[in-house]
């Protein structure tokens, strides 16, 4: 029997509220009981490197391609979070995602009794507005999971930023909880309801996004006033569930990505039997029950023909890869075994070593086997 990851919305949710490995893409589960709120402020764990880190926000268009979601929007529209190193005490406190966003969030699980407020006012330890390092850096591309927002990684994108990397925190418009354009209308989740046949054509179709994005940060005039902070020769693309998949899309189209992590996703656009140009890509997944393993982790890995690594994490879940974990706990919503706190750390400390090791060039010994510091991590060889 094949097993997945989740990848659809309803299961993705009740993993906020329900921290129990599921197996199945629609998996059925008993309704949480309400829990309420016990903060009112809420924050992301401090980032861990040196660097201060800003935060601008773009609006794309990519005139060249239709909205594959909803064709009577016209252009393909993207709403991008630019992370990058900055001057210390220089901007304003970053917001973590609009209050409207928020509430489009939380309606999806209502048993979690906080406002919109407090979680759009989380604490990023990201700036508006502040001043840019000067330098080049390796840039990082994130891709959320299916129904998730963008801000759902933004402790990834901040820590990645404090280490000496420019981030591209990408929404797929029509794919998530609600979607705040700078117009002031906040797009919900037409997909959430109608998944198409293929779950393949939303990896790929975030592909395309990728690449678009990617075009916009290093033609000769960019979209962005700080484009001249990425360095073009070294990007990686990282993600969570369905963004982890489009990880392994995106470099099979797009050779510019020289280094892929799936955070916990099925590989839903099957890995190229060709491999990936010998490029290097991490794995890092929660448990499935019954010791099982998700069927195209096993076929995609065959298929994997440079570095690789596949690694899980016992006492997680689909969300403890995401800031969802860290959140839940701080309102009062207990962790799998891990905590949520715990599965950020494991998560941010991985997928650092992992761009360090390839795209900056300095080798991580935490990569190279079982380690002390995260017994909780088991590196599976099959």
């Amino acid at each position: 029997m094949t097993r997945f990851r989740r990848t659809a919305m309803a299961t993705a949710v009740l993993a906020l509220v329900l921290p129990l490995p599921i197996a199945g893409v629609a998996s059925a589960a008993p309704r949480p009981a309400p829990v309420a709120a016990t903060a009112t402020h809420l924050a992301l764990p401090r980032p861990t490197g040196t660097h201060a880190v800003g935060r601008e926000v773009l609006h794309l268009v990519d005139n060249s391609r239709r909205d594959p979601w909803v064709p009577s929007a016209g252009p393909r529209q993207l709403m991008v979070s630019m992370y990058y190193p900055a001057a210390p005490r220089t901007g304003t406190p970053a917001p973590y995602m609009t209050t409207e966003e928020a509430r489009g969030l939380l309606e999806k699980v209502p048993q979690v009794k906080i406002s919109p407020e407090v979680l759009s006012d989380t604490r990023t330890w990201a700036r508006s507005g502040a001043r840019p390092e000067h330098g080049r850096f390796p840039l990082v591309v994130l891709s959320p999971g299916f129904g998730m927002q963008r801000a759902t990684l933004t402790g990834l994108a901040t820590e990645l930023t404090s280490h000496g990397y420019v981030v591209a925190l990408v929404d797929h418009t029509y794919e998530n909880a609600g979607e705040t354009f700078p117009d002031g209308k906040t797009l919900p989740c037409t997909l959430c309801g109608h998944m198409p046949k293929d779950p393949g054509d939303i990896a790929r179709s975030r592909a395309e996004d990728a690449s678009f994005v990617l075009d916009e940060l290093t033609r000769h005039h960019p979209a962005w006033r700080y484009a001249r902070l990425v360095d073009k020769q070294r990007i990686g693309m990282a993600g969570h569930s369905i963004g982890g998949a489009a990880s392994a899309s995106t470099m099979a189209a797009d050779k510019r990505v020289r280094a892929g992590v799936d955070l916990d996703g099925t590989f839903v656009d099957p890995v190229p039997g060709s491999g990936l140009g010998g490029r290097p890509f991490l794995m890092v997944g929660h448990p499935l029950p019954g010791g099982h393993e998700d069927d195209s982790w096993t076929k995609g890995w065959s298929r994997l023909d440079g570095w690789k690594r596949w690694i899980t994490v016992a006492g997680t879940n689909h969300m403890s890869f995401t800031d969802l974990g860290v959140l839940a706990e701080q309102v009062g919503i207990p962790g799998p075994g891990t905590s949520g706190l715990r599965g950020e750390q494991i998560t941010r400390a991985y997928v650092t070593a992992f761009f360090d090791q390839h795209l900056k060039g300095e080798r991580q010994q935490l990569l190279d086997g079982p380690s002390p510091a995260y017994p909780e991590v088991t590196f599976h060889r099959p």
